[in-house]
Order: C-alpha cells, then sequence, then structure tokens
C-alpha cells in the first residue's frame, strides 16, 4: 500500500527557471542523491563519496541548463528524474 505524500512546495519548472546554483542548494543538508535517466539509477551518498560540483549539476539539470523534472525532496534524499522501479521503492 502506498504511503501518503505531502507537497510542501511545488514549483513549475518551464516558468521558473532553477539552474546550477538552484540545483546545489537542493542539496544543502541532505544525505542522498537519487538521479534516474530512463532505467538507469546513479545512487549518491552525499556524506561519504560526493563527487564535484560540476558532476552533480551535470547530472541535476537538463540539456536547457534547467534542473530536471521532476525533482523532489524525500526525507534526507533528493530525487530527480522518474524512474518506476525507483518511485516504488521510495514511495511504495
Amino acid at each position: 500500500m502506498p504511503r501518503d505524500v505531502k507537497t510542501v512546495e511545488q514549483v513549475d519548472a518551464r516558468k521558473e527557471r532553477m539552474g546550477a546554483k538552484d540545483a546545489l542548494a537542493l542539496l544543502d543538508g541532505m544525505s542522498k542523491l537519487l538521479v534516474a535517466k530512463g532505467k538507469k539509477v546513479t545512487s549518491i551518498d552525499l556524506k561519504k563519496d560526493r563527487p564535484d560540483d560540476q558532476s552533480i549539476v551535470d547530472m541535476m539539470l537538463g540539456p536547457t541548463g534547467n534542473l530536471r523534472a521532476p525533482t523532489m525532496k524525500v526525507g534526507k534524499t533528493v530525487l530527480v528524474g522518474f524512474n518506476d522501479d525507483l518511485y516504488e521503492e521510495v514511495f511504495g
């Protein structure tokens, strides 16, 4: 049974651009980054094995330089992109 999810803030990426600085700011105080691109999911432990900022930005931004959608914070984890299996794992 899926758990209830409460949306605290929702931003329309088409109306409000979020670039590299915004993407990095989303990681403040977070411990894990999960980035989905198609069937591939990259998991990064931000406390132990954080890559350099440019590598993180490259994963989080799309070709237009805007933050990829959907992006959300769930507890101490930031999810970027969509993947059915990942969402089932996180929200299932």
